[in-house]
């Protein structure tokens, strides 16, 4: 048990049992206790012990032929019960939706946890090749659209932060150049709307702008992503401007008043 100063004490094995549930990913569904002893510097009994404890909970479920470890529907449980609670994801569904039958491709809404992005909410398209993503994903903020969207309405020290971790090149296209990234933010506060043509994943390109909620904050990005062959060069800026124009919509569901907004600024 610890203390945090000035604060409450904290359980070492709560925490832990977090940090298990936290280290599983899109790239890594199932894990080995030795895996996890090494990666969170704990030991094996330990990890055993505390993955026994979420087992019985529901948390995590153990395949008796591999060993291995995968999360438990108790995780998919709870975090319906957020989505569903988020004024966000309420005011933006039916926006979404008409975004993909306005485009033909899919939309996703996503917010910034961190230093990355994660989708809480998608709809499909109907193409039979079509990107495929996951909810929960976390992705690196400064190689998506949505991430670059919510970086440059973010606040400094965020962005600054976001450098200071290292700009990973990940595709041919990433920016890994922090004077490069910061231009681009600039850029896209600009013209109100991000793209990324394969910074992060071969072959894709996907095009976001921000939401706002009723104190004028940006709270989230809503994107439209599918495959360059489909989402060509033509088309981009029409795209952009029904991605912006479902923005705006959303926006307003939050209780956001452009109009309020311009006439403090001026």
């Amino acid at each position: 048990m610890s203390k945090v100063k000035g604060g409450p004490q904290i359980l070492s094995s709560v925490r832990n049992a977090l940090r298990i549930l936290k280290s599983f990913s899109t790239f890594e569904p199932t894990k080995r206790v030795s895996e996890l002893a090494e990666s969170l510097g704990l030991a094996k009994s330990t990890v055993s012990r505390l993955l026994a404890t979420l087992a019985s909970e529901g948390f995590v479920i153990k395949d008796e032929n591999t060993n291995a470890y995968r999360l438990g529907l108790s995780v998919l449980t709870l975090g319906g019960i957020i989505t569903n609670d988020l004024e966000i994801h309420k005011e933006a569904a039916p926006v979404l939706y008409k975004l993909v039958n306005d485009t033909g491709e899919t939309a996703h809404l996503a917010i910034l946890d961190g230093l990355d992005t994660i989708y809480i909410h998608k709809e499909e398209c109907n193409h039979p090749v079509r990107i495929l993503t996951h909810l929960g994903r976390r992705n690196p903020s400064y190689c998506t659209s949505s991430g670059k969207v919510l970086l440059a309405f973010s606040e400094p020290k965020i962005v600054d932060k976001v450098i200071a971790v290292g700009l990973i090149k990940h595709m041919h296209n990433t920016i890994t150049n922090p004077e490069l990234l910061q231009s681009e933010l600039e850029t896209i506060q600009k013209q109100g709307y991000a793209v990324s043509t394969e910074e992060l994943t071969e072959g894709t390109r996907s095009v976001a702008a921000p939401i706002r909620d009723y104190t004028g904050q940006v709270v989230s990005a809503i994107t439209v992503v599918g495959p360059i062959q489909r989402m060509t060069d033509h088309k981009i800026t029409r795209i952009a401007k029904k991605v912006m124009e479902a923005g705006n919509e959303a926006s307003e569901r939050l209780g956001y008043d452009e109009r309020y907004f311009k006439r403090l600024r001026s």
